[in-house]
């Protein structure tokens, strides 16, 4: 029985926060450990974390580490605070297991993600990433300033930062992944992270899955050129499969971008080779979906959509049957 199916997505939405803190405390103290990874000095208990947008100011990270992540990405963060795009922003489809947002980095700013983060516990239980964006007015040409401004003010709290510049939801910002554009942006957001002092918070890069594949191996080899640390594959999807009940706009996320999501996964693995992390999302809604992407080269799988159709018990569902193998 999943009550929260019968809610509209929007209210089940708005009430997940509380639920999630109810919860919480009947959960078991120790989060699961299989197939653990060590990176960049980090420490992953287990492979499965949650994916950006769900947590989207960081405020909820102590109540995810009961329900046994190994890992969490929270965020959009944005420089200043806004809100959603206007109108209706979220939608399920139960018959084709789908999401669909138009949400458009809604969030309190960065302030208050670094006041979350600071609150955490200084032994953290897992590593913690952060998704960096612009905030929508911000131009094109001055979006190296926004994600600039967010790493430096949550270096030292970010275990990784995760660079978003391919979600659909946010007008014109896809512009940054075509060639003419790319490169510049992408050095120029690498060169502000290393003018901070000291910092040594590895980059992700969050790629789309509407790329076609040569423009997509062509951005994942400037960016290796470039310095890059790993990636994230993949976000959202502006495209929709016969009968869908979404609209064009926005991003469709669950079981219709399983298949352009291993496709993008072998790709990336196939041009970095070994040396890049890549973490696997979009569409891995059982325990053999996420087998299955480790098995094709991701060294770490998130998830969104399984928590909206499954709960969030699935992380330690997940862990038991990784165990069971």
């Amino acid at each position: 029985m999943k009550p929260w199916l019968l809610l509209s997505p929007q209210f089940a939405h708005d009430i997940a926060p509380l639920a999630l803190r109810l919860g919480a405390p009947f959960q078991s103290d120790e989060i699961p450990v299989w197939q653990p990874l060590d990176w960049h000095g980090l420490h992953f208990p287990n492979r499965l974390g949650l994916a950006g947008g769900v947590d989207k100011d960081g405020e909820l990270i102590e109540e995810w580490w009961a329900y046994g992540i190994g890992f969490a990405e929270v965020g959009t963060i944005t420089p200043r605070p806004q809100g959603p795009n206007p109108g209706v922003i979220m939608n399920r489809d139960l018959e084709s297991r789908a999401l669909w947002n138009r949400m458009g980095f809604p969030g309190s700013g960065v302030d208050v993600a670094r006041e979350n983060l600071r609150d955490l516990p200084p032994k953290r239980r897992t590593p913690v990433f952060v998704n960096i964006g612009k905030n929508r007015e911000t131009s094109n040409d001055d979006a190296v300033r926004d994600y600039a401004a967010c790493m430096k003010a949550l270096d030292g709290l970010a275990d990784a930062f995760v660079v978003n510049i391919s979600s659909p939801n946010t007008t014109g910002l896809r512009e940054l992944l075509q060639p003419r554009r790319f490169q510049k942006f992408l050095g120029g957001v690498l060169a502000a992270k290393n003018k901070i002092e000291a910092s040594t918070t590895p980059v992700l890069l969050k790629v789309s899955p509407d790329a076609e594949d040569q423009d997509l191996q062509a951005i994942v080899k400037v960016a290796c050129d470039l310095g890059i640390d790993g990636f994230i594959a993949t976000n959202t999807t502006l495209a929709r499969e016969h009968g869908s009940p979404f609209p064009p706009e926005g991003g469709v996320s669950g079981a219709p971008l399983a298949a352009r999501s291993k496709e993008v996964l072998k790709l990336i693995r196939e041009t970095t080779g070994p040396n890049r992390l890549i973490v696997s999302v979009g569409g891995v809604l059982t325990s053999d979906d996420v087998r299955e992407r480790l098995k094709l080269g991701a060294d770490l799988v998130q998830v969104y959509s399984a928590l909206i159709f499954e709960g969030p018990g699935f992380f330690r569902h997940v862990a038991r049957a990784m165990s069971k193998r």
